[in-house]
Formats: C-alpha cells, structure tokens, sequence
C-alpha cells in the first residue's frame, strides 16, 4: 500500500478547519510528562532511491530462517509449502478481497472458504467450522468462552502442559472478564502429560463442585507428549463440563480425531498448513465444533445454499460479531480477516490430499524418533520423558541450553527451543516440570537424515 503525503497547503486547510495554529496544538491535552521531552534523532530526507537501498540494507540484517537446518518448535513449524499454494493465494480476486459480506461479488471467496471449513471437519471429527480466528491462542480463549455460556457456568480447567503463551492469553481475557481459570490439574512428571485421575487434583476432583464449564488440554501438549483426551473427556462429561482439546492439525491424518475421543470442541494452530512462519505470524486459528453448540461459536462460518435459479450459492451465515448483532449478544469481537490463511490451509489441504497428509505425518513422527535416539546416544542429551510423543520431543541437555543454542546457531543450526525462556508465560507462576536444561526439538518433513546426523554430531561436538 503506498503512502501520499499531504501537500503544505493541505496541512494548513487542515489545520485551520480545526481551528489551531499548529500539529503541536492537536496534543495539548497530552500532560508534559506523557510526551517524548525530546526531538526525534531522524536522518536527513532521503531520496527514493537512496531510501530503497537503505532499506535493502535493513533488510538485511534479519537471518531467514531459510539459511539455518531448523529444529526449533513450541508452536511454529518449518514445514515445506507446496509452490502451488502461493500461485492460489497470489491471485487478485484473492490477495486483495476483504471480508466476503457480499455473496454477489465473492463467489469464489466463500467457496474456498467453504471448502476449508469442510477440510477441518473431516481432520477434526467435528460437525461444523470456522474460518476467523487469528491464532490458536485465541481459538483457544475463544472455545473457553464459548463452554461458558453453553454450559452457563464459569470456570475452567485448563491443563498446566497446554502452550504457555497459550494459557497467558487465556488468563489476560479472564482477568478482563468474569472468568476463573484454574491452572491446579496434576501433572505426571515422570510422563510429562496429564493425571486426569489423580485424587487430589485429577479432572474429575477438579470437576465435582459442578462449577467447571470446561476441561481445555493440548495433545500432543507443549512438550509434545501425547496425552490421554478419551479419560479426560469421559470425566469431564460427568460433570456437565465439556472437553476443549487443542490440535496439532499437521498430526490429524494420523492420529485419531480429537472427535472421536470425545472432545467437543477443537482447536489449533494452522500454520502448518501453507503458511511460512513468518518470523511467527500472522497465524491461522483452527476453530470446529459440535452441531449442538453452533450458535454460540465465534467468528465467521460460510454455509451453501441455492440462489433463486437453483444454482449452488455460498454465503456468509450466523455471523454472530457486533458488527451484525446487539453487541450484549455477541460471541465475539474478533474481526480480523484471516480468510487468507484460511485460503492457504485449504489450498495446501487440496494440494497435499488425505494420502499426501498422512505422509507427511508419518514421515515427522519417524524423522523426530529418529533424531531424539542420535542426540540422546551422543551422551549430551537424556530424555526427559519415555512416553509417547509425535514430532516434537524434550530432551535434558547436559551443559549450558544458551550457550548450545548460540553456539549451534553460528553452525547453521536453529536447535530447538529453551523451555526456561517461557518462564515468565506460566500463568501459574512457574512451569508443571522443571525446566532445568530443558530444550524443545521438532522435526518436520523437510529434515532429512543427513541432516539430522550432522546436527548430531555437531552438537556432540561443542
């Protein structure tokens, strides 16, 4: 988008019309101590063509992650993006359209939106989906919200092991609200999951004053173990609370759907589906849930219909925001478009098919058993855990994490993920596991063998 500064003598028409002298005028009600105190330290005026270059220069200075052997995760994930994703998305009825409010003129929006919601389902196991989260952090928040006024209760149990940035956006919209989360279930520390049955801070203790509105786990959970959704959801349903299970999607052609194991709502990150990481952003949030509980679900939902000629027709429906209804009705305020990623997720999905996924699901979990069994055999690493997990994996490093990290990183590496640099998200203060020496890996498609065993024997190295 380009920027065209105002004329001189525009500023001065402006200026007049509000009745004041000069820009300094516009913040007299700004108190003295609020303001900068000093001039800015701009440069000189460039000229566009020295302006373009500096900026070159700026540019860079960033490392894509493009140049280092990535195994680094906690919630971004270097997956290969088929060409044919970029092709979809960088078509002008596409790259350029906003929100599809009108069905006369976004025919083609609302299909593909469509078709993405289809695609989650089927992932999912769940009946119905959206398209309008922005990440799934807030796809998080959101289904925590939505279990509250289903279930017209207010507390939520939110397992420890869920992503931590994750949870401290959880607690700023309770904080916010009138929401309680209690963060207490207990956690295996010799498994790294989870103890739904646990007597003193198991679910279904957690659940028995009949206050709890919904039971929210992540699995695979932030330190990629898998933990046990059918025993959390089955005690979690005897209570009236529902079950809230957040979704590596990438895994879902593998693995069971969080559906069939009795969640009620699903949500996750879709960035693994076509999108770069992007230095970690803009993410897509992955919202599905069941039939019964569609008209409390958040943001935008596309549906199919007939048009007065009986050909098929895509519209935007129950599109329950305060932009279209009593704001006290509302179920959400989120109203960005991320339609876009959407756009990506869905093009991927078509590109890849149901073989294709599952393939590439395979090939992460068995690269990423793989690599955890050559960096514990370097006698550098040890596992923290002996459970099973999928991609992602946390090994104890026997030495300095930072000083690995860098080290690793001037090889070429990016080595995983420093659990202790988290210590400042965990609502609760501290994290369920120490987190002494711990670092986080993930292994994606891309990695090959060879690559792996250098990383290896690089890191046995230092």
């Amino acid at each position: 988008m380009r920027h065209i500064p105002v004329t001189c003598e525009q500023r001065e028409g402006m200026l007049r019309a509000l009745g004041v002298a000069s820009p300094a005028e516009l913040y007299a009600d700004v108190p003295e101590s609020a303001r900068l105190g000093r001039p800015l330290e701009l440069p000189e005026a460039m000229s566009e063509i020295e302006l373009a270059a500096h900026l070159r220069v700026l540019a860079g200075h960033n490392d894509p992650a493009a140049a280092c052997v990535t195994f680094a995760g906690g919630g971004v994930y270097d997956h290969y993006v088929p060409s044919v994703v970029e092709h979809v998305l960088r078509r002008p009825e596409f790259f350029t359209a906003y929100t599809p409010y009108q069905p006369e003129v976004s025919q083609g929006t609302l299909q593909a939106i469509f078709e993405y919601q289809t695609m989650v389902c089927e992932l999912t196991g769940m009946d119905v989906a959206n398209a309008s989260m922005y990440d799934g952090a807030t796809a998080l928040v959101e289904a925590a919200l939505m279990a509250c006024r289903v279930t017209r209760r207010s507390r939520v149990v939110c397992a420890p092991t869920v992503h931590p940035e994750w949870q401290r956006t959880l607690a700023t919209y309770a904080v916010a609200g009138d929401r309680e989360v209690d963060y207490s279930l207990a956690v295996d520390a010799a498994m790294g999951v989870c103890d739904p049955l646990d007597e003193a801070a198991g679910v279904q203790r957690l659940c028995e004053e009949g206050d709890v509105a919904a039971v929210l786990v992540q699995s695979p959970n932030f330190f990629g173990c898998m933990e046990d959704i059918r025993e959390m959801g089955r005690v979690a349903h005897e209570a009236g609370a529902l079950l809230v299970v957040a979704a590596n999607p990438m895994l879902l052609g593998v693995l069971e759907s969080p559906g069939a194991l009795g969640a009620d709502i699903v949500v996750g990150e879709g960035q693994c589906f076509g999108n770069a990481m992007s230095f970690g952003g803009p993410g897509l949030g992955i919202f599905a849930c069941r039939q019964e509980h569609v008209r409390q679900m958040p943001g935008r939902l596309v549906g199919r219909t007939v048009d007065a000629d009986g050909r098929t027709a895509y519209v935007l429906t129950l599109s329950t925001r305060e932009q279209h209804i009593r704001r006290e009705k509302a179920t959400s305020n989120i109203c960005s478009n991320h339609a876009l990623n959407a756009l990506a997720a869905g093009a991927y999905l078509a590109a890849v098919g149901t073989e294709g996924l599952a393939g590439i699901g395979r090939a992460c979990i068995a690269k990423a058993h793989y690599l955890r069994e050559r960096l514990v055999g370097t006698g550098r690493f040890e596992a923290a855990w002996d459970g099973p997990f999928a991609h992602e994996f946390a090994l104890r490093y026997d030495g300095d994490v930072s000083g690995m990290l860098s080290a690793m990183f001037e090889r070429g590496y990016l080595a995983g993920v420093e659990v202790a640099g988290f210590a400042a998200e965990w609502p609760a203060g501290m994290p369920p596991v120490s987190d002494e020496g711990l670092v986080l890996l993930a292994v994606t498609e891309k990695r090959t063998r060879s690559e792996m065993d250098a990383f290896a024997d690089e890191v046995a190295s230092l």
